[in-house]
């Protein structure tokens, strides 16, 4: 792995900043920095995706064969970096990230075709449905039945914690085809049209207020045969390769490097004694501890991203990436709550107090919703806990 700019690189890292100038514009960036926790809309994010999709942009670990970049492994690293570093918003995953690599991997040419254009294009939005009331980290015991009937499957259950749910064309749905001693056997991976009668979605208000996650209640819903994905009872393993993948994107390394830089700019210009708060001892020492720990994992970050440039898949790298990433995340959020002191504990609905001013400097405003949010990110993707029993068994043999 050699990450030396030559000067390919160097032209490429200035045509992604071009391209950020010219195609990230002020609008978006202030719509974005409205936001109560810093989430694009659905119309931003279609709006950002369609002019990535436009420069051929949109899918950076795509394969050329169907529509990616054919990036380099530098390219890749210098596309994200500096995406991050603009402030722009990250592609929506479900789609490009999730269910378009299983699809490459497991499905027919006939499903390739009929799916890959629309989700490359943000034509359709996919949402994932996975976590069940009573099945969370413990994903084999799910419930959701899909008996077959004909030429179609009937489909009875419940999905939770479905982020988008409420935008989302489509849904890839874990589902049990069949009740077997080894629970993991049953399990079938299935595409679903969210307009199919019989899909309700019901909104979850997260603790910071917002509506990003939903209930999806499926009632005797109806789904062809030909939406199966791989063959019936290999759910379970589609399900662990798309796992890998969503694993490794959790972290985001690349918006922690700008989180983190924010932090030091912020913490030079807030009054703190004689100095300023980023000459303080202690919160010095978190700052340069995180940053220690965040180079450390980038490199992690690199070596699998490489490695998945190969033709390899990430391994049990991914899960080292979901704990370190997210433990990195919620850091940097409880640093902003410190840095910020109290502008950081008033959280109200429209960060008003009775007037038409905001509480605070401007980006006072999302640090609390942002840390609350953040709690999540250890939990979802597979807990944190589950990944340590996943390495260990993976690395350790244990």
């Amino acid at each position: 792995m050699n990450l030396d700019f030559n000067q390919d690189d160097i032209d490429f890292r200035n045509q992604v900043r071009d391209f950020i100038k010219v195609s990230y514009t002020q609008d978006m960036k202030d719509e974005l920095a409205r936001s109560k926790n810093g989430s694009a809309s659905k119309e931003l994010h279609v709006k950002w995706q369609k002019s990535l999709y436009e420069k051929g942009w949109i899918a950076p670990n795509w394969p050329v064969e169907h529509g990616g970049p054919g990036f380099t492994t530098t390219q890749k690293y210098i596309f994200e970096t500096e995406m991050a570093h603009a402030g722009a918003p990250r592609t929506v995953p479900f789609g490009l990230s999730m269910v378009a690599p299983v699809l490459m991997e497991f499905g027919t040419e006939e499903q390739k075709k009929k799916y890959l254009p629309d989700i490359l294009s943000t034509k359709v939005w996919w949402c994932q449905g996975y976590s069940e009331p009573g099945s969370g980290s413990d994903l084999a015991s799910l419930q959701t039945k899909a008996e077959k009937v004909d030429d179609k499957y009937v489909v009875n259950g419940t999905k939770t914690w479905t982020t988008m749910a409420q935008h989302a064309d489509w849904i890839f749905c874990l589902v049990r085809t069949e009740t077997t001693e080894i629970k993991q056997e049953g399990i079938s991976f299935l595409l679903i049209d969210m307009k199919t009668p019989g899909i309700e979605v019901k909104p979850i208000i997260t603790i910071d207020g917002s509506h990003e996650v939903n209930m999806v209640y499926f009632d005797n819903v109806e789904v062809p045969t030909s939406n199966l994905i791989g063959e019936e009872g290999q759910g379970w393993n589609i399900a662990k390769f798309l796992l890998m993948h969503e694993r490794s994107g959790i972290a985001g390394i690349a918006a922690l490097k700008r989180e983190l830089s924010r932090l030091k700019e912020i913490s030079a210009t807030i009054e703190n004694g004689n100095g300023v708060l980023l000459d303080d001892p202690d919160f010095r020492k978190k700052l340069e501890s995180t940053e220690i720990e965040l180079t450390a994992t980038e490199f992690t970050e690199l070596r699998t991203l490489s490695a998945m440039s190969s033709g390899g898949s990430p391994g049990a790298e991914s899960s080292i990436l979901k704990i370190k990433g997210t433990e990195l995340q919620q850091t940097i959020s409880e640093l902003f709550i410190e840095m910020l002191g109290y502008y950081a504990h008033p959280f109200f609905e429209e960060d008003k107090i009775g007037t038409n001013e905001t509480v605070g400097p401007d980006y006072a405003a999302p640090a609390m919703p942002h840390y609350l949010n953040y709690r999540k990110v250890s939990i979802y993707g597979g807990s944190n806990e589950i990944q340590r029993n996943v390495i260990s068994k993976a690395i350790l043999g244990l």
